[in-house]
């Protein structure tokens, strides 16, 4: 069974493509520019040579095609006709509070989606875009919506309301919702692997790091609460995103700089940040850079998003009372050692001792990870992210009938003995040059 994977933003498209019968993913690839004059392309399929090219889409629905040209193409693609395809699975950021798992689109569906413009407008619109692009291109397709903030719906209401008047919440759904649902859910599955556990036994604190950047305490097995609130703007300290910060900021600045309120929201979500701090960068590995050559912006901000992680990590101990392991997932979650060291740095009062020589050996994407001492009452785990994944297997569930929420459904990722082909593969291949690898590669309890 053939599924196709779609992350559609406002301008861009990422896409798998799976093999579900072989457990596999066959390509990925990467659209970007979607509406600019100039747009690009990377496509890889297994086994086959790399499409890096530019191209012209002027809409989500002429990239949708090419997509669909690319992976069908005899150099390039990985399954020989569209016609292979037997789903869409669409990553959607915002579903409010009328999702709590994966559905199957429908009318009513797209409606919700497009309800919810307004608490997601730099991403809801570009999902919709690629759900209605795709239904054009593949009529008779089926399309499945995998919610980001489905996995938060377990939040009690204590941690998921804001103390502002009622009327708010009744009236306009004004409330923290959470975000990186799908990345928190596979992490989750995976620690309890790797502890032995059955999930709902398995009490977590979860760092997504990326260029977004959410944690998230799990009690229990599922979502307690969590840093972003009613947008992605909230909680930690982003690329270029400002995080927690006062609401009265934005009105002194409005008055200040005689700036509008859409104008002071533009600059907390892409001005501000570590590319707010230091003044040019965003990417932490040019940040680390300009640290260790003495820029003092960039080692302010490195100690700012280390800081606010730690913060929350302590918080997160404090709301959960027993806590199992800290797991460190998404890119720099998964590569940046920096980060995490000073993260953890000074928590050992808490339970959690990292081990540094661990925490160094551990820069890679293709393994889980241990890199807490051994005497760490408290676990910690590296997990490299597999959001696509869980879109497929919800897609896959939704087709086959089998589907519910994830309390209720095994996921093949949580059993002991699942293997990643592809990452398996490629770590072979690290291992090669780096076999100290091996000392902190962790592998489920059986």
């Amino acid at each position: 069974m053939i599924i196709l994977t779609l992350n559609c933003g406002s301008s861009s498209a990422k896409y798998q493509v799976f093999d579900w019968d072989k457990r596999e993913a066959i390509c990925v690839g990467l659209v970007e520019r979607i509406g600019e004059d100039v747009s690009h392309i990377e496509n890889e399929s297994k086994d086959k040579e790399v499409y890096d090219a530019q191209e012209y889409f002027p809409t989500h629905k002429e990239a949708v095609e090419f997509i669909l040209k690319i992976i069908t193409d005899e150099t390039y693609g990985c399954i020989q006709s569209r016609d292979d395809i037997k789903a869409v699975g669409h990553r959607i950021v915002h579903g409010g509070e009328t999702f709590t798992k994966s559905v199957v689109v429908t009318d009513a569906v797209l409606k919700d989606i497009e309800d919810n413009i307004p608490l997601a407008p730099l991403h809801n619109p570009g999902h919709l875009m690629g759900i209605k692009a795709t239904m054009d291109v593949l009529p008779k397709v089926p399309n499945v919506t995998v919610m980001d903030t489905a996995w938060h719906q377990t939040m009690p209401e204590k941690a998921f309301r804001y103390a502002v008047p009622k009327q708010w919440y009744t009236d306009h759904k004004v409330r923290k919702y959470g975000f990186h649902g799908t990345s928190f859910l596979y992490t989750t599955k995976r620690a309890a692997a790797l502890l032995g556990k059955d999930p709902k036994d398995v009490n977590l604190i979860i760092a997504h790091v990326g260029n977004g950047a959410s944690m998230c305490a799990v009690k229990n097995g599922v979502c307690y609460d969590t840093t972003m609130g009613l947008t992605p703007l909230d909680g930690l300290v982003m690329g270029s995103r400002s995080g927690t910060l006062d609401p009265a900021v934005i009105r002194y600045m409005a008055h200040k700089e005689s700036m509008t309120v859409d104008e002071v929201d533009t600059a907390l979500n892409k001005k501000s940040g570590l590319l707010g701090v230091t003044g040019k960068y965003i990417d932490r590995r040019d940040v680390l850079k300009g640290a260790l050559e003495g820029d003092k912006d960039c080692i302010l901000a490195n100690d700012m998003e280390c800081y606010r992680i730690k913060k929350y990590i302590g918080s997160f101990v404090a709301a959960l009372g027993r806590v199992d392991a800290v797991i460190f997932t998404a890119g720099v979650g998964e590569m940046a050692r920096h980060v995490r060291k000073g993260a953890l740095e000074g928590l050992e009062v808490m339970g959690i001792k990292m081990d540094e020589r661990r925490n160094e050996l551990s820069f890679t994407q293709r393994a889980e990870t241990i890199i807490s001492a051994d005497d760490s009452p408290t676990k910690i785990f590296v997990i490299p992210t597999d959001e696509e994944l869980v879109m497929a297997e919800d897609t896959v569930a939704l087709l086959n009938g089998n589907y519910d929420v994830h309390t209720n459904f095994e996921y093949s990722f949580q059993k002991p003995d699942y293997v990643n082909k592809s990452r398996a593969i490629a770590l072979e291949k690290q291992l090669i040059d780096r076999p100290e690898l091996k000392e902190v590669i962790v592998t489920p309890k059986m």
